[in-house]
């Protein structure tokens, strides 16, 4: 159970960090762009890199490095990778209203638990 951890908490700073040097690097490249670029860039290609070790790992026996890399890496890279695998995952097993819902909650909801932890800490330190 340690050692499951830490490789999650080693993916993860390995993650976060790629993921602030590749909006960092985009930022440099480009500039500061009114669209959030970087984000989606990031939220995009996790995705992608998320579908690519799925099957890589059940097809190449590596899912036991499913902790480092989905959990960890690409977690910390972006958590959307981790949201896109599930709603793939509904719709692969037909559950296309489950997906959607799921979609339009995690979107929605998330957005608005952000604003409300705006609005609470706002009004606590402001």
């Amino acid at each position: 159970m340690i050692s499951t951890v830490s490789l999650v908490a080693l993916g993860g700073a390995i993650g976060a960090s790629l993921r602030y040097l590749v909006g960092l690097g985009m930022i440099r490249l480009i500039g500061i762009t009114a669209f959030p670029l970087p984000i989606i860039t990031v939220n995009i290609l996790g995705s992608v890199m998320m579908g690519v070790f799925v099957v890589a790992a059940a097809q190449k026996g590596l899912t036991h490095l499913s902790p480092l890399v989905m959990t960890g890496m690409l977690g910390g890279f972006t958590t959307f990778s981790s949201f896109s695998l599930e709603t793939v995952n509904l719709i692969e097993r037909g559950q296309i209203g489950t997906a959607a819902t799921y979609v339009a909650l995690s979107v929605g909801l998330s957005i608005g638990g952000l604003m409300l932890g705006l609005w609470f800490a706002r009004g606590i330190f402001v």
